[in-house]
């Protein structure tokens, strides 16, 4: 793949757009270099406030799952890749705002659930299909959304849940016309971007700190289950069905 994501900065916004046809899910590389991006953003004093959107179908489809397919020795990278973005969101100390559309698919809800603030169009879907691609993850960003019995419920089974639903169960900041989400993501950042940045920057650290738990340790030994799942054959099978566009089979007859 060629580039997967472009960035701008105006007036103190940081503005990262995924733009990986046809679904935004990016690769190990990609997702790599996404994350230093944000890291270069976050030490840009020009930079005061990041908004994270995308263009096309949906916001993002989380990883390349043809590239895992094909290279599962690749998931260590891939892993590495996800740690870094979410980290970068997450502990960079300029507020993170995600605009979302369409679907927000693992990687997706990694994102979403590092940021700051999510604005979301009416047609976005946030969901984690991990089981039934024979990996895990996100469930600490998904945590980090949602009560969590709803995050079990989804990681389970799978089915996502719309906007007007994330909203209600507050992990949505405001529902806006697709057509004005960019519009809205700029004049919340201006709002943000207009305050003292030493003030900000403090104001997020000191959230982090508060906040329960830790997302990144959380994430961490997730990530160490998808490392085992990739040894077994049944992960591989949910890949294999997955690209060929079938139904999975686990009764071991194959």
């Amino acid at each position: 793949m060629g580039n997967q994501f472009w960035s701008k900065v105006e007036a103190g916004i940081a503005e990262l757009v995924i733009e990986n046809p046809p679904v935004n899910a990016m690769d190990s590389k990609g997702w790599r270099a996404f994350s230093r991006e944000i890291d270069r953003l976050n030490a840009d004093d020009a930079v005061r406030v990041i908004v994270v959107r995308a263009e096309g179908r949906g916001f993002c489809a989380g990883v390349d799952v043809k590239e895992l397919q094909a290279h599962p020795d690749r998931i260590v990278e891939v892993n590495a890749g996800n740690y870094e973005t979410f980290r970068a969101l997450h502990r960079g100390l300029k507020p993170a705002i995600a605009a979302v559309h369409g679907y927000v698919l693992g990687g997706g809800i990694g994102i979403c659930g590092s940021v700051d603030i999510i604005l979301a169009a009416p047609d976005a879907r946030f969901g984690v299909p991990e089981v039934d691609r024979g990996a895990l993850g996100a469930g600490a960003h998904l945590q980090r959304m949602f009560p969590l019995q709803k995050v079990r419920q989804m990681y389970f089974t799978g089915e996502m849940i719309d906007a007007a639903e994330a909203y209600r169960l507050g992990a949505v900041e405001r529902i806006v016309p697709r057509e004005n989400l960019r519009a809205a993501a700029f004049e919340l950042a201006g709002k943000i971007a207009a305050k003292s940045p030493t003030m900000i920057r403090l104001a997020k650290e000191a959230l982090n700190g508060v906040e329960d738990g830790d997302l990144e340790r959380h994430y961490r030994w997730e990530q160490g289950f998808t490392a085992q799942a990739y040894l077994t054959a049944e992960s591989q099978e949910a890949r294999d069905a997955f690209v060929e566009k079938r139904d999975a089979d686990f009764s071991g007859k194959k």
